[in-house]
């Protein structure tokens, strides 16, 4: 009797944990895994984990190494004894790195020193501010040093007004070594004031420690060069977008052999993440956005022969591969993701074409979960073209019952929307909350080929709306969709997405969530700091009144310009740091929903910018979140 009742008791535990479901505490409690190479004996992974903590509301971080070929990871105090550093010069001798240095007079205080209480700012030109922070003066420069203690470092951009790494998101990836010690290339945009707004032309710079001379190694080229790299042999590879002002041109792979500059990608009909050249320097494996995931691709490097360049895709599956780490004798060591699962560590054969994870920093916790099941759908759009939509569906989903359901809007506009993991915008929490998830591969997504990426520029409310409408449509022709509940969620240009589809919906959705979106196409052409961006997307300024592209984005493409057919709930979420999309957009939309009597709500968050980042922020987020769903849906 006791046997019976004991093993009674235990499938009922097992049957429990199998029904927990993902939640939005248990969502940040969850580590956060960053690869950070791998050791100077090239037996183990150097990597990161970061754990939020709510209650102290800010992330804590861990240090391991893990071995190559599989095992357990050890925990590490510090990286500096076994991390091998690419910031030493490969002769050893000298050491590369950065700081930010003072060079302009822009504070009341600088101009004025006996009015030192003074919080005035002066400008003469743009780049005033630049994503979350104000511009001071103070720019970052690179600086080597004899590898020794006390030594003095020497600024390699002395008296430059430029950033580098680049702001505000550049690192030491923006800064290599020679193979030969001799010089130090570096990634720049040697443009200021108004001039820097304006333009993505980056440049890869070389300075050479013996003379002191700095040459521009992309020089001609107006778009991003960066990213760079030395292959194993010794030619300087590096991204290039070719067209300044476009941020999401098609991204190269541009190998420079014996002074002439091949590209690698050229006629291959994507765009690249990132990349690293095999051990023997005669391939080049790169990631890339294709069909709704993140891929490992591979092109070989011809050098002086006549082999033709071909590209190929090594991996499939409905996953994300990330970082890409190194190599270990037949693998490649990545990250890799999916809707239900957080970034871990694994390794790809590249012979038997076979997958081990290594790291299992959240492996338990999934463990004790019932997963989402996510599923590709293909809709044909409203000109006849195929697209790709992702339908996250909830645990223990059962086809006979109804769901409310959420079309989900990206950002970007030009963001793959792959087998990513979010911590904020997290389509295995949403369906663990009972939602049917929506997220079609629209206009303006990499992985579906160029042409389909840049139909979106220019065209904000064009096609792509009917992009939305038709995913939407398509999905809530099943029976398990309850069709009088529909919301419609979106972030950054998803937030557009919702502010323009709630004055076109024709009561399609019965509710909409915009975080940091852009409202007021011409007050956003005003307030942003990244000139280039709107100048594209819009096709120019809203005074231009002769040039019908950028008037037709400030007039029939402008979301300010429909508010008079809102009819549903709306909530706007704006950080008050956010200089990209700035706080007037939420709050002109805020207050016209409030003046046309539409239940409406503003959740700011002052100290956060285009995200949402302090935990106890992003637990808020998320409760109110699904508060509103709870309440208009």
């Amino acid at each position: 009797m006791k046997k019976v009742l004991f093993i009674t008791l235990l499938m009922m535990s097992l049957n429990a944990i199998g029904q927990n479901v993902m939640s939005q505490e248990l969502l940040w409690k969850l580590g956060r895994v960053t690869p950070l190479g791998l050791s100077k004996d090239a037996k183990n992974i150097v990597f990161k984990v970061s754990t939020p903590s709510v209650e102290e509301n800010k992330s804590n971080s861990k240090y391991y190494i893990l071995p190559v070929n599989g095992g357990n990871a050890t925990e590490i105090r510090d990286t500096k004894d076994v991390l091998a550093d690419k910031n030493i010069s490969p002769d050893g001798k000298f050491l590369v790195y950065n700081e930010e240095v003072k060079l302009e007079k822009v504070l009341g205080k600088d101009f004025y020193p006996n009015l030192d209480k003074s919080e005035a700012q002066i400008y003469d030109g743009l780049d005033y501010r630049h994503w979350d922070t104000w511009n001071e003066g103070k720019f970052n420069h690179v600086f080597y040093k004899e590898n020794k203690e006390d030594a003095t470092g020497i600024d390699i951009l002395k008296g430059e007004n430029f950033d580098s790494p680049q702001k505000p998101f550049g690192g030491d990836e923006d800064y290599i070594w020679s193979p030969d010690s001799k010089s130090i290339l570096y990634v720049c945009k040697k443009k200021a004031g108004t001039a820097y707004a304006i333009s993505t032309d980056t440049n890869i710079y070389e300075y050479n420690l013996e003379t002191q001379k700095t040459v521009n190694r992309t020089e001609g080229n107006l778009g991003y060069d960066t990213a760079p790299q030395f292959s194993p042999t010794g030619n300087l590879t590096w991204l290039q977008m070719k067209r300044d002002g476009y941020e999401s041109d098609k991204n190269d792979i541009i190998v420079e052999f014996k002074g002439i500059k091949q590209n690698l990608t050229a006629n291959w009909d994507g765009t690249v993440d990132s990349f690293i050249w095999s051990k023997d320097g005669k391939k080049v494996f790169f990631t890339a956005a294709v069909d709704g995931t993140k891929q490992l691709f591979e092109v070989n490097f011809p050098g002086a022969t006549r082999i033709a360049i071909q590209v190929h895709q090594i991996t499939n599956g409905d996953f994300d591969v990330n970082d890409l780490i190194g190599f270990s004798e037949d693998n490649i060591i990545v990250t890799r993701t999916d809707m239900n699962h957080a970034a871990e560590i694994f390794s790809y054969n590249l012979k038997k074409n076979t997958w081990k994870q290594l790291s299992n920093v959240n492996t338990e916790t999934y463990k004790t979960l019932t997963l989402s099941k996510t599923e590709k759908r293909y809709v044909t759009t409203t000109d006849g073209k195929k697209m790709l939509v992702w339908v996250i569906l909830p645990p223990n989903f059962d086809a006979s019952k109804k769901y409310p359901t959420l079309l989900f809007c990206q950002g970007g506009p030009q963001a793959a929307l792959t087998q990513s993991y979010s911590f904020r915008w997290n389509f295995s929490l949403m369906a663990a909350k009972g939602y049917v998830v929506v997220a079609p591969n629209r206009r303006g997504m990499p992985g579906h080929g160029v042409e389909w990426n840049e139909q979106i520029s220019k065209d904000w409310g064009g096609q792509v709306m009917d992009d939305y409408l038709s995913a939407i449509d398509d999905v809530a022709k099943e029976n398990y969709v309850d069709k009088g509940r529909l919301g419609c969620v979106g972030a950054s240009y998803g937030g557009y997405s919702v502010f323009y589809l709630a004055g076109i919906h024709k009561n399609r959705f019965k509710t909409f969530i915009a975080h940091d979106g852009v409202f007021n196409t011409q007050s956003m052409f005003g307030t942003t700091e990244e000139v280039f961006f709107n100048n594209w997307d819009f096709g120019g300024a809203y005074w231009e009144k002769d040039n019908a592209i950028a008037q037709k984005a400030y007039t029939t493409f402008n979301p300010a310009t429909l508010v008079g057919n809102w009819n549903k709930p709306i909530l706007i979420v704006q950080g008050g740091k956010d200089f990209r999309v700035p706080i007037g957009q939420s709050q002109e939309a805020f207050q016209a929903a409030q003046l046309r009597g539409i239940k409406s709500r503003l959740l700011y968050f002052p100290d956060e910018n285009h995200w949402v980042l302090k935990p106890q922020n992003a637990q808020v987020w998320q409760n109110e979140f699904f508060k509103w769903l709870n309440e208009t849906l």
